[in-house]
């Protein structure tokens, strides 16, 4: 048997159903035997109720011996099709009481079930094993989950729904082609990833799983790539101006694998190695290889250091700038968002919002926009390839021990600092041994990456597998630059308008000092003043844009008989000096606020003279 040119293999029709059409996905490969001049359908074959496979594989057709074919057409001649009422009907319904026999096509266009399994058993439309019908709890139609076009979600025979996963529905032609793509290996739920249960029930519906390694495991030389070495440089900012491929054998320009993994790789120079026979470890292979798996408190641990809240999870930018509570006061909110994220992580929560969210973009949804750029690098690139910095760090006591270990002079004050706090460190994994002043950059992005990162792991990971809903989280990472837009927050552009109505007026009976302000908005707006509204917002508030959660509490304005403006940001209140001329209150509201801008550029120079002089070490930090 030999399979005859497309042309001519098309000219015979199948002995049994006496269709010419070469359709593989509904009536299996067609296959012709040129010695007996006669051409068959694989699933016509397979299904026939009076034939069996006597043969090897490689015998007659699919082992199916040719004198046994022409027996079971002879019987198949006999027998009139229940459909179409012509002869040659070789399939008949496995029930012991029905009569009905009929072509596959004829069976398929009535809706007829066929079992590709055990004695590959067929029932008609009257017979078919059909899926429970649960309570219908959706009201509205779902997607199919291979081709997201909208289904009702009531189990037909079009329309199967997921044993495993009972929010997973899809069409019978969709599950039909992906059958047929992954084989048996790799056709499973596609929302769960459960192959047994699923495959059990796909089969009884009538679902063909071909006994096959998937059709992109079959492709010549499809994994070539993984007999290279890796030779690249990985590390976040790579010096070299012959670019990251660019490698010269001994030379700073050459580039070493890690040790631990080798599949990431450096200049000796972009990670300041002196010479080859230093040992380099990728950030993944560091964060593994230095993990502590203390489990015991630490005696003195700080008061939110250990604790998942809310705040500081990745699921929101930084809050603006709120007042320094009391520390009983303070102990009392970290407890309350503690044990709000706890309930959070214990009933799903953050699942439930991924997935939210992903059915949000895939509806046409608005933008979510309130995304930190730490968060979206973690779900589109890993959290292995994210670099937190500083402004990830909400908890004030931690931020300070990071400041401490970044701006230590020399040694002895690095080690100081270590021993001040050495049981967070222990706690945290983060404890290492300091040998030069440089290793102390390490230590931050050890800290950085635990605080940020691995401590808010599990409610990650739960976000994560929310968006994976509809494949979401798939283009995300597909198309990162796309949908930065879309998920990180964006600040508004400030306007005379929208800063006037953000503020609330109180305490402002002068009816001038109103006026005056308004008018010294709009000059600003118009750039007829050394200062800017950003400049504005941030002397009130501290804050340079509108966060996406809005202030806490609401920015206020109020009157101060005083020559220049007051503002108090821990409760974002501007205080708008009383003046006899507009000239006057222009005046002093920009020295008051040039000067004070100035003032919090010099001292944050002199409290991180270091944290922006770090680019000479592998990947900054800040």
């Amino acid at each position: 048997m030999n399979e005859n040119k497309p042309g001519n293999s098309q000219s015979l029709a199948c002995v049994f159903c006496r269709k010419n059409d070469d359709c593989p996905n509904k009536y299996g490969e067609k296959k012709t035997c040129e010695k007996w001049n006669f051409s068959v359908h694989y699933y016509c074959l397979l299904m026939s109720s009076g034939i069996w496979q006597r043969g090897k594989e490689e015998e007659g057709v699919y082992g199916f011996l040719i004198e046994d074919i022409r027996k079971e057409v002879n019987r198949a001649s006999k027998l009139k099709c229940t459909v179409c009422k012509k002869n040659g009907a070789s399939i008949g319904c496995v029930v012991p009481q029905c009569k009905r026999s009929y072509h596959l096509p004829c069976g398929l266009q009535k809706e007829c079930i066929f079992q590709f399994t055990d004695n590959f058993a067929s029932f008609c439309w009257k017979h078919r094993p059909v899926q429970a019908i649960t309570s219908n709890k959706y009201r509205d139609s779902l997607p199919c989950t291979i081709c997201l076009e909208f289904v009702e979600p009531i189990p037909t025979y079009n329309i199967l729904q997921s044993p495993c996963c009972k929010n997973a529905w899809f069409h019978r032609d969709c599950l039909q082609v992906q059958a047929i793509n992954a084989g048996v290996f790799f056709f499973r739920c596609t929302l769960c990833n459960n192959t047994d249960i699923f495959q059990k029930e796909m089969l009884r519906m009538g679902i063909h799983i071909p006994e096959k390694d998937a059709s992109w495991e079959l492709e010549e030389n499809a994994y070539q790539e993984l007999l290279q070495s890796h030779d690249r440089c990985d590390v976040r900012r790579c010096h070299c101006k012959e670019g990251r491929e660019y490698n010269e054998p001994n030379s700073k320009w050459e580039i070493k694998r890690c040790q631990c993994c080798g599949s990431s790789g450096t200049h000796l120079a972009c990670s300041s190695l002196q010479s080859w026979e230093k040992n380099w470890e990728c950030l993944d292979c560091r964060r593994i290889a230095y993990t502590s798996d203390f489990q015991k408190a630490p005696k003195h641990p700080l008061a939110n250091s250990t604790n998942v809240t809310v705040t500081d999870c990745l699921l929101e930018e930084s809050s603006p700038k709120l007042p320094r509570q009391s520390t009983v006061a303070q102990q009392k909110e970290l407890l309350s968002l503690f044990v709000f994220a706890f309930a959070a992580v214990k009933e799903n929560l953050y699942y439930e919002a991924g997935k939210m969210l992903a059915i949000s973009l895939v509806h046409g949804g608005p933008s979510p926009g309130f995304f930190s750029e730490t968060l979206f690098k973690c779900l589109a690139y890993g959290p292995e390839n994210a670099l937190p910095t500083l402004d990830d760090v909400s908890d004030l006591d931690v931020a300070q021990i990071i400041i401490k270990i970044d701006t230590a002079a020399d040694l002895n004050i690095l080690k100081s600092v270590i021993n001040e706090y050495y049981n967070y460190l222990e706690f945290s994994g983060c404890l290492r041994l300091m040998t030069t002043l440089s290793d102390k950059y390490m230590l931050v992005k050890d800290i950085l990456f635990y605080q940020v990162i691995k401590r808010v792991k599990a409610p990650f990971e739960s976000f994560k597998q929310g968006l994976k809903t509809l494949g979401v989280l798939e283009k995300i990472q597909a198309y990162p630059e796309a949908f930065y837009n879309i998920l990180c927050h964006k600040p508004e552009s400030l306007s005379a308008k929208n800063l006037s109505d953000l503020f609330t007026i109180h305490k402002l009976p002068d009816v001038k000092t109103s006026r005056f302000w308004n008018s010294y908005l709009q000059a600003v707006e118009d750039g007829k003043s050394a200062t800017t509204l950003e400049d504005i917002l941030h002397f009130a508030t501290g804050c340079s844009s509108v966060p996406p959660t809005g202030f806490k509490p609401a920015p206020s304005i109020e009157c101060l008989h005083g020559d220049f403006p007051v503002a108090n940001k821990c409760n974002n209140c501007l205080a708008l000096p009383v003046t006899n001329t507009y000239e006057e209150f222009q005046e002093n509201m920009d020295f008051a606020i040039r000067d004070s801008i100035r003032l919090e550029k010099e001292e944050r120079s002199h409290l991180l003279p270091r944290t922006l002089n770090v680019s000479s070490n592998e990947e900054m930090l800040f």
